[in-house]
C-alpha cells in the first residue's frame, strides 16, 4: 500500500513539474528572454578607484593656505607617525595631536597640545589660521607631489620635506 502511495505521489510531482516547465516556456515575450536566444551582456559598474594610503612618517612643509603662500623661512610643517601621533611646527610654536587617516581619504585630527611662545603678531595670526585649518581637516589627496588637505577653513597645500 505504501509503495502505491509513493508511486502516486512521484507521478503527481512529475506531472506538476512538466506542467510548470511548459507554462514557463509559453510565457516568453512577457519580459522573459527566450531560452534559445544568446543572453545579452549586462552592464557591470566599474570598480571604485583604488583608495590611496596616507603617507605616514613623511614630513610635510606648508606651501599655502587658501592660495596664500606662507612667507618666511619658518613655514609650518607636520608629520604623522605609524602610531598616529601628529607633531609639527606652526610657524612659532610646536604642537602635537592624535591624527587618524580614515576611509575614503578622510583625516581626523584630535585636540592640539601647543607650546606658548611669544610670537610676532603677524606670525601668530598665520599660525592660528594654519592650526585651525589642520584641526578641522576633512579630506586629503596627493596631487602631483603635493599633499592637499581640504578643511572647513579652506585648503592647505604641503610639499614633502627633504
Amino acid at each position: 500500500m505504501r509503495f502505491v502511495q509513493a508511486a502516486a505521489a512521484a507521478g503527481a510531482f512529475a506531472l506538476a513539474l512538466s506542467a510548470t516547465q511548459g507554462h514557463a516556456q509559453s510565457l516568453t515575450g512577457f519580459g522573459q528572454k527566450a531560452r534559445d536566444k544568446p543572453s545579452e551582456k549586462q552592464y557591470v559598474p566599474s570598480a571604485k578607484a583604488q583608495e590611496k594610503i596616507f603617507p605616514l612618517d613623511s614630513t610635510w612643509t606648508a606651501v599655502s593656505l587658501n592660495g596664500k603662500s606662507f612667507a618666511g623661512g619658518e613655514r609650518p610643517s607636520f608629520i604623522i607617525d605609524k602610531q598616529y601621533r601628529a607633531r609639527g611646527f606652526g610657524g612659532c610654536n610646536t604642537f602635537a595631536a592624535t591624527a587618524f587617516p580614515l576611509k575614503e581619504q578622510h583625516l581626523a585630527v584630535g585636540p592640539l597640545a601647543l607650546t606658548k611662545k611669544n610670537c610676532d603678531k603677524g606670525i601668530g595670526t598665520a599660525e592660528m589660521q594654519f592650526l585651525t585649518a589642520l584641526r578641522t581637516s576633512g579630506q586629503w589627496d596627493i596631487v602631483g607631489s603635493q599633499l592637499v588637505i581640504k578643511t572647513q577653513a579652506g585648503e592647505l597645500r604641503f610639499e614633502r620635506a627633504l
